[in-house]
């Protein structure tokens, strides 16, 4: 009996297959865009452990609500100087960086 053919690949196989090899354009694209909504989610994640709104973290760091939505769902990018206003303003937090090689 022949043994099936497993089909499957790993995320790393499938970005290389249809997003091209690290360094391409359309690579760095998507990769940009996953930096975007991972920064997105966790603003999200640390705003609802401060238990306040969209529009209470507005008020503390002189933005609207809709910004502050459009940044937690990936859809508008910040600047580092903005990051650190609604960090540490906002959620009276501290922001650590790292830069990976």
């Amino acid at each position: 009996m022949k043994a099936k053919k497993n089909n499957v690949m790993t995320l790393s196989e499938f970005k290389d297959k249809y997003y091209g090899k690290p360094g391409s354009a359309k690579r760095e694209e998507l990769e940009a865009g996953y930096e975007t909504f991972r920064l997105g989610a966790l603003l999200h994640e640390a705003r609802l452990e401060k238990g306040l709104t969209q529009e209470e973290l507005a008020e503390k760091v002189g933005t609207t609500k809709s910004y502050i939505s459009k940044i937690e769902n990936g859809v508008k990018e910040v600047r580092l100087s903005t990051l650190q206003k609604i960090v540490e303003l906002g959620l009276g937090g501290r922001i650590q960086l790292s830069i990976k090689l």
